[in-house]
């Protein structure tokens, strides 16, 4: 039982960024632009993210203060990124996947050359402990308690808001159904009034927040608090690109992908608590791809029913019918 309690207390912390960045994702696609610069946008939201707790530590402040600090300067720096990618797709009419993918090659060598001019290293490195050992009330309640919260991070919870916010967005509110309308029928959508460009920005810039948030999740729940340019997130941003297409563009299904992929990690990286995986005397690098080998399975077979937007990564121009 001990090990149940453990694995999903650390599948949890590495499923929330999945989640998020998919989400985003989710949006910035719905609206009718591929959003292949989740990778970038999560290093760029982590990068700020890190700096800014690194130059507020050591104060006497809360440490769920600092991060919840943390959390709104990310945003920021995602949405701010973003807009490249928005201007680029929306305005210049460019090729989507290209500028996405310029976008992402930007941001490692940046945070290299910056982190080299000013720290001397890889990457920054902070030394706040945002680790929750138990929640008052809440630890206590039996098996629940101690799966949920306990030795655990505030950005579970706060994921998991942001994931109610954005179903009640996406489908119970006027500004979705005008988002899911600009990724399907825009010239429709434009004919009754409704400003594609505006949509398509709306659409990327909130992808770029949520984006920019699950950077610095991945930063804190993953990776304790630091992040570094060569290993970057790890490839979360594409996985997560992954999960938003396993999960058909649907934020209740996109939930439950992040959580499949993110316990695969976390069973990759616990082999020696589980008896019979141990037994099997295999390298432990053959499980840390998991994830990713599940990844091309479960596109591979369900690549042929997904159903993109049909607008999707097609720039819209008024003058065509």
């Amino acid at each position: 039982m001990d090990t149940i309690y453990y694995l999903i207390q650390n599948t949890l912390p590495v499923a929330i960024p999945l989640l998020l960045v998919a989400l985003g994702g989710m949006f910035s696609e719905r609206s009718g632009v591929v959003n292949i610069a989740l990778e970038g946008i999560m290093m760029f939201g982590a990068l700020f993210g890190c700096l800014f707790v690194y130059l507020i530590q050591g104060n006497s402040m809360d440490p769920q203060l600092i991060l919840l600090l943390g959390m709104a300067v990310a945003a920021v720096a995602g949405f701010i990124y973003s807009l490249l990618l928005s201007f680029a797709a929306v305005n210049m009419k460019a090729d989507q996947t290209i500028t996405g993918t310029a976008l992402n090659m930007l941001v490692p060598a940046a945070m290299l050359l910056f982190a080299k001019m000013y720290f001397n290293s890889d990457g920054i490195t902070t030394d706040v402990d945002f680790y929750i050992k138990g929640i008052p009330g809440l630890k206590d309640i039996p098996i629940l308690g101690r799966m949920f919260f306990q030795n655990t991070y505030i950005t579970v919870y706060i994921g998991l808001f942001f994931l109610l916010i954005a179903t009640v967005i996406f489908y119970k509110t006027k500004f979705g159904l005008r988002l899911r309308a600009c990724g399907e029928h825009p010239h429709a959508a434009d004919s009754v009034g409704i400003n594609v460009y505006f949509m398509r920005y709306a659409g990327v810039s909130i992808s770029g927040i949520l984006g920019g948030i699950g950077g610095f999740f991945y930063a804190v729940g993953v990776m304790d608090g630091n992040i570094n340019g060569h290993t970057g997130v790890a490839g979360f941003g594409f996985l997560a690109l992954a999960v938003m297409i396993f999960g058909q563009w649907k934020p209740i299904k996109i939930l439950f992908a992040a959580l499949f992929f993110a316990f695969l990690r976390t069973l990759a990286y616990s082999i020696a608590l589980i008896p019979f995986l141990d037994a099997l005397d295999i390298n432990q690098t053959f499980y840390k791809m998991l994830p990713y080998l599940a990844t091309m399975v479960v596109l591979a077979f369900t690549s042929k029913k997904s159903r993109a937007p049909k607008a999707e990564g097609i720039p819209y121009d008024k003058s065509q019918r």
